[in-house]
């Protein structure tokens, strides 16, 4: 009987110290595996600018060239501004970019990267006066978030012979780009619209509507693209 008691004892003894050699190989073979690399977070990147970033009248901006680069890119993108604005053009609402930045941008979270797009409204005002706005925009853009990287676009124009005014603001907008060392992408230098499409040369006819000005739908998924090209020839496609 006594053997038998041991017997059993030795049994449980050798049960449970099996059981917990597996336990022990158990936790560090889970302890070795690999973990999942945590998700990573989609940029957030805010556009400011006139009708082509946030839409003309009646064009919703998901349509716009700013919500096709954000789509393409996948990035978390807020789009700021109104149609007519501009540095200095007030448009309907009375607002430049500036006012437009505070009330609409500058107090939400920290974004990665702001595009700010515009000039074309800005071509009846002298250029110098319309780079001292630009100017002081980014330097308030700057002082508000200074770890948040810019880039300033200029002008766009609905076909392949811009006017001189708006060439000059596009100047100028390049000049205060270099001063404030931020990337400046060129729609007109850059020739994204050539030809003219009431005489039916160039892309314009495809990607412009009639009133000579705006992008179709077509035209905005274009002009994303050459954006998109541009974003990712400066590294700013992940901010």
């Amino acid at each position: 009987m006594r053997r038998r008691v041991i017997n059993s004892v030795a049994a449980v003894a050798a049960l449970l110290a099996t059981a917990g050699c597996g336990g022990a190989a158990g936790k560090a073979r889970a302890d070795s595996a690999p973990k999942k690399p945590a998700p990573q977070r989609a940029p957030v990147v805010m556009f400011l600018g006139d009708s082509y970033t946030t839409g003309r009248l009646g064009q919703v901006p998901e349509l716009t060239y700013a919500a096709d680069t954000a789509r393409t890119l996948g990035w978390q993108v807020i789009l700021g501004g109104y149609r007519g604005t501009g540095f200095v053009a007030e448009g309907s609402v009375h607002k430049n970019f500036a006012d437009l930045f505070t009330e609409q941008l500058a107090w939400r979270p920290t974004p990665d990267l702001v595009i700010v797009s515009g000039g074309h409204n800005d071509r009846r005002h002298p250029p110098a006066t319309v780079a001292g706005a630009a100017r002081q925009l980014l330097t308030t853009i700057r002082q508000t978030w200074p770890d948040t990287r810019m880039l300033l676009m200029g002008p766009m124009w609905g076909s392949g012979d811009p006017t001189h005014a708006v060439e000059r603001i596009r100047d100028a907008l390049a000049g205060v780009a270099s001063e404030q060392n931020v990337p400046f992408v060129d729609p007109l230098r850059e020739h994204w619209i050539t030809g003219d499409r009431v005489q039916g040369t160039g892309n314009a006819p495809l990607y412009i509507l009639s009133d000579g000005v705006h992008p179709s739908t077509a035209g905005a998924r274009y002009i994303a693209g050459r954006f998109v090209a541009d974003l990712r020839t400066l590294k700013l496609a992940k901010p």
